[in-house]
């Protein structure tokens, strides 16, 4: 694993960060651009991310690596350490769970093949969302949806649910996600993503780590946490997103707890979205707790 970061001016801050105290270090390693369900150009989110003061930086759009480029240059371009990132949509117990790959080749033949297999599902899933809102009474809702992406594929329940909050007057897409589109609710389409294990077996060929992105927010029993994260670590997983956009203190507690005690390495990622939109700007999320290792504290910085 090696960071990338041009220009003299940078390196020196960015090794002293790194080896003399990881847990300062102010990352942002969870990021969505309009190459998925953000709003932003991914170069805009590095500008952001820049002015907040993040000292390390990846964009992770779901199962999508076409702002990669992008992100990078403009990375490079104002000294800001950056690597390569993604959200893997994955199934396992019967629910979404999202895998974060960082660090990886982007140009992985096997790991392109297989985010291009996940993606393709999405625009059939929109299509048999967009069905079921309209027998509630929502017609047009793929159509209006898909004139907020870039690309069919690319289309996900974000793109419908802004759109359900325009018609509907809500101001809180969290208000839109529990009234039409979580479990038992008429845009509820269950889906079947990559497995937890193909998914990290993809990041870890093509040269990255996988983390287990904002672990409180899946509807899981305490036996079914434990099991999903010892499960994510036999497959080779390396960290837990304990301090996410969506975790409060307590959970930031909880899941640097369980870190330590599966021995895994903790990461740091606002899960950012849209201004006005996503709980945490973008760069406000927590410094990872002084009782767990950073996920990026043994990481090089390329020369």
């Amino acid at each position: 694993m090696r960071l990338h970061a041009q220009g003299q001016s940078g390196l020196k801050p960015f090794a002293s960060l790194f080896l003399a105290d990881p847990w300062r270090l102010r990352a942002d390693l969870h990021c969505h651009s309009y190459f998925s369900d953000g709003v932003c150009a991914p170069s805009e989110l590095v500008a952001m991310a820049k002015v907040q003061g993040v000292e390390l930086f990846a964009l992770t759009d779901h199962d999508s690596l076409k702002g990669q480029d992008e992100a990078r240059a403009a990375a490079e371009a104002c000294d800001l350490a950056w690597v390569s990132g993604v959200e893997v949509s994955v199934t396992w117990a019967n629910q979404t769970i999202h895998i974060l790959g960082l660090g990886f080749d982007p140009h992985d033949p096997v790991f392109v093949s297989g985010l291009d297999h996940v993606r393709a599902q999405r625009l059939a899933r929109a299509q048999a969302i967009d069905r079921s809102l309209a027998q509630a009474g929502l017609p047009g809702a793929l159509e209006a949806a898909l004139e907020r992406v870039r690309e069919p594929e690319q289309i996900s329940r974000t793109h419908i649910a802004r759109w359900i909050a325009g018609q509907r007057g809500y101001s809180d897409l969290r208000e839109v996600f529990a009234r039409y589109l979580c479990d038992g609710k008429p845009g509820d389409v269950p889906q079947a993503w990559a497995s937890l294990r193909d998914s990290v077996g993809w990041i870890r060929a093509a040269g990255g780590v996988a983390v287990l992105a904002h672990p409180a927010r899946y509807r899981l029993s305490p036996l079914l946490q434990h099991c999903l994260i010892e499960e994510f670590r036999e497959a080779g997983g390396l960290a837990l997103e304990t301090a996410s956009g969506s975790h409060g203190p307590r959970e930031v507690q909880h899941f640097s707890r369980l870190a330590s005690q599966y021995r895994l390495r903790a990461s740091a990622g606002s899960d950012f979205h849209a201004p006005g939109e996503s709980r945490t700007a973008l760069g406000a999320v927590s410094l990872i707790a002084d009782s767990v290792e950073p996920l990026w504290s043994k990481w090089a910085v390329n020369n």
